[in-house]
């Protein structure tokens, strides 16, 4: 057995096709992301990955939907979001494939890359 800590990964990502990496592939990437309530995170989208996401813990806003604990919820490559974090939240996210650079910031007011 081999054992890790999510201490010692990059933003919570843990397998995928960076290091460190408990597993490097370009298929998918795999990461628990902590998000604390009012975290602000960029305007963004992915130009080759979609992303497959539990919220295990919190309260966030996406997509004009309110999201609970619970909650999966897919965003499909190209799709703009702009996540508000109500509470703490905590999520674990699925991105197939695993593209490095693949996150394409916007500005919020104009929706034009940065």
């Amino acid at each position: 057995m081999k054992t890790y800590s999510i201490n010692d990964m990059v933003g919570g990502w843990f397998i995928g096709d960076f290091e460190p990496s408990i597993l490097r592939t370009d298929a998918f990437e795999v990461g628990y992301k902590v998000h604390p309530k009012g975290e602000i995170w960029d305007t963004h989208f992915h130009k080759e990955a979609t992303e497959y996401n539990l919220l295990v813990q919190g309260r966030m806003r996406i997509c004009n939907e309110t999201l609970l604990s619970g909650t999966i919820f897919i965003i499909s490559k190209g799709e703009v979001v702009s996540p508000v974090f109500e509470t703490d939240c905590h999520i674990i996210c699925v991105k197939v494939p695993s593209v490095i650079g693949d996150k394409y910031i916007l500005d919020p007011n104009t929706e034009q890359e940065k």
